[in-house]
């Protein structure tokens, strides 16, 4: 097996019986981050249909996972799939909107929390309601278990524990 380099970096290969491996680990990738985006794509075309034009998809998906809690920016990122400077603009949009309500908090003035506005609620409602609806197709016309989904999001949560270690131990 040789060493192909690029640039500086060298290209380490990869042993023939990783291969299939490498090829599903580079499958799952792609299909993970293509997912978000059709998800985005299915909720503002949900938004679309029923002329909904003040909220875009990120910021219908950080209203939802606000949820009930009352929490800061950085808890919000923790829960979610969000890149910081998205967070902090779409919060500030969606406060500026009407949305979400923020307050300083009185222990440390450097953090802010937030809460969905009677507003927010409802859009999150709208998600919540679109989520409720595609439930029954999900089992039935895609043929995908609750057990099935079970599997899936262990797997993922391995490989996101995995990933985390490799940042916290730099393995």
């Amino acid at each position: 097996m040789n060493t192909q380099v690029l640039g500086n970096l060298a290209l380490q290969p990869v042993e023939p019986k990783r291969q299939n491996i490498k090829h599903r680990y580079m499958e799952a990738l792609t299909l993970i981050e293509r997912l978000h985006r059709r998800l985005l794509d299915v909720i503002k075309d949900d938004f679309e249909r029923t002329g909904e034009k003040e909220v875009n998809p990120v910021q219908a998906l950080l209203l939802f996972n606000i949820s009930d809690a009352e929490l800061t920016a950085g808890e919000l990122k923790t829960r979610g799939h969000y890149q910081g400077s998205n967070v902090s603009y779409n919060l500030k949009k969606l406060v500026e909107a009407g949305y979400v309500n923020h307050e300083r908090s009185s222990a440390d003035k450097r953090s802010v929390r937030i809460s969905l506005t009677q507003k927010g609620r409802e859009i999150r409602a709208r998600v919540d309601s679109m989520y409720n609806r595609q439930l029954q197709a999900i089992e039935e016309v895609v043929g995908i278990s609750a057990e099935e989904f079970e599997r899936i999001n262990k797997a993922l949560t391995r490989l996101e524990r995995y990933w985390t270690d490799q940042i916290l131990y730099r393995l």
